[in-house]
């Protein structure tokens, strides 16, 4: 099939407009805390209720995308993220930020169990790998940038006697003046209308899925669900994910209860650094999976990790405003790596298994909604203490991980490349 470029670029563009609201919850956190006087608990409510949608949705979106195809479910969507972005911007209380959170969350599930064929099909299977890498890049710049596009609005929005322009004079009418926050979540309700008019305007290919790129019926997932392996990478995915979230979405209220820094201000700078380096690592990590075996990479990232989680939580305030960027940098190989051994270790089910890996992201709701409990009981420094768990575990899996097939490198090993 001849590639169509305009439709790679726009599933890149999708994919940054993903981004830009999906890991926004770690720069707000705080003020949502302070605007609803919110304990710990209530606060991991929030990342619990965004997340919790891709271990429900993950699996019947492959199966929605399936029987409507790509545009229609793309554009239902969007639909979702629009409804839950309107629906908080026009009554900002708690209950309805939950569900709010939670539509944007089953629009994200489906959007990207929906994505990844179609960039496979519009790039060309033999451009697929670098095109994967350039949508990692893209996530990351996204997520990079949506916390200094929050700080901007709030600390304007928050100014006096100061000359505003248009943009903020009109953000201001649309928000609560006591509570600024909520105006990223109009910004959301825009780029999420504006990708519906995009979608609905433009042709989509058919897209013919692989064997192995097939989501089964349920009983393919229960049979996947008996064997041990799909298990315990299920429980990797699960880590990975509750170790990222239950880190980013901590962040700002970390850094403002132990050091004394704003939210608003040096919170969300440090978030966006968070994201910002976790993409600078995903381009090293890249390299050194050209030249060393990936569980040996997922090895040294997860043993450093360690370490600078340890100087991060008990350090001073300058370790903490430098260590939490090297935890996204620490991270960033993980998740690629966890979910490539994953799709290695089965001989077929390819689809359901990456459906069953998604479903696993779930982890990021359990972790932010634990660490939350915690901070009540016995404060946020012992509470992000339990990320040790997870951890450990994607450490372990750096030795037991048996895949049939090794990531390729540019110096050859003496034995075939078939087990590990």
């Amino acid at each position: 099939m001849k590639r169509k470029y305009y439709l790679v670029v726009l599933i890149f563009f999708i994919f940054f407009a993903i981004s830009f609201l999906t890991n926004i919850l770690g720069s707000i956190n705080p003020n949502v805390s302070d605007s609803f006087t919110l304990n710990g608990t209530m606060t991991g409510l929030l990342p619990f209720s965004f997340f919790i949608a891709y271990a429900l949705m993950s699996i019947p979106s492959g199966m929605i995308v399936q029987k409507f195809d790509e545009k229609k479910s793309l554009v239902f969507a969007w639909i979702l993220a629009l409804s839950g972005a309107i629906l908080f911007s026009l009554i900002p209380v708690f209950p309805v930020f939950l569900c709010s959170l939670f539509l944007i969350g089953c629009g994200m599930a489906l959007l990207q169990v929906a994505l990844f064929p179609l960039l496979r099909v519009t790039g060309g299977e033999e451009h697929f790998a670098f095109n994967n890498l350039i949508v990692q890049l893209v996530f990351g710049v996204a997520s990079f940038f949506s916390p200094f596009v929050y700080s901007y609005l709030v600390t304007n929005l928050k100014a006096q006697n100061v000359p505003k322009g248009f943009f903020i004079n009109f953000m201001a009418f649309l928000t609560p003046h006591h509570l600024p926050w909520v105006s990223i979540y109009w910004i959301f309700a825009f780029i999420s209308f504006l990708m519906v008019v995009i979608i609905l305007l433009i042709r989509f290919p058919k897209v013919i899925r692989k064997e192995d790129e097939i989501v089964g019926a349920w009983e393919t997932h229960l049979e996947l669900f008996r064997q041990k392996t799909v298990i315990l990478f299920f429980l990797g995915i699960f880590a990975y994910v509750g170790m990222e979230q239950g880190i980013a979405n901590w962040i700002s209220e970390f850094l403002r209860t132990y050091h004394g820094f704003k939210p608003e201000a040096e919170g969300a700078a440090t978030v966006g650094l968070f994201w910002g380096m976790m993409t600078v690592g995903c381009v090293l990590g890249l390299v050194l999976l050209k030249i060393i075996d990936s569980k040996i990479v997922l090895r040294i990232f997860a043993a450093a990790t360690f370490v600078v989680l340890t100087l991060t939580l008990f350090g001073n305030a300058k370790i903490a405003l430098l260590g939490f960027p090297a935890l996204g940098f620490c991270l960033s190989v993980m998740y690629g790596i966890i979910f490539s051994l994953a799709l290695n270790s089965v001989t077929r089910f390819h689809g359901s298994f990456a459906g069953i890996l998604c479903t696993a992201i779930a982890g990021g709701a359990i972790f932010s909604l634990l660490i939350g409990k915690l901070k009540d009981l016995i404060g946020l420094q012992s509470g992000m203490m339990i990320l040790y768990i997870p951890l450990a575990y994607i450490l372990s899996l750096s030795f037991w991980a048996k895949p049939i097939v090794r990531n390729a490198v540019i110096i050859k090993r003496n034995q075939p490349n078939i087990k590990n």
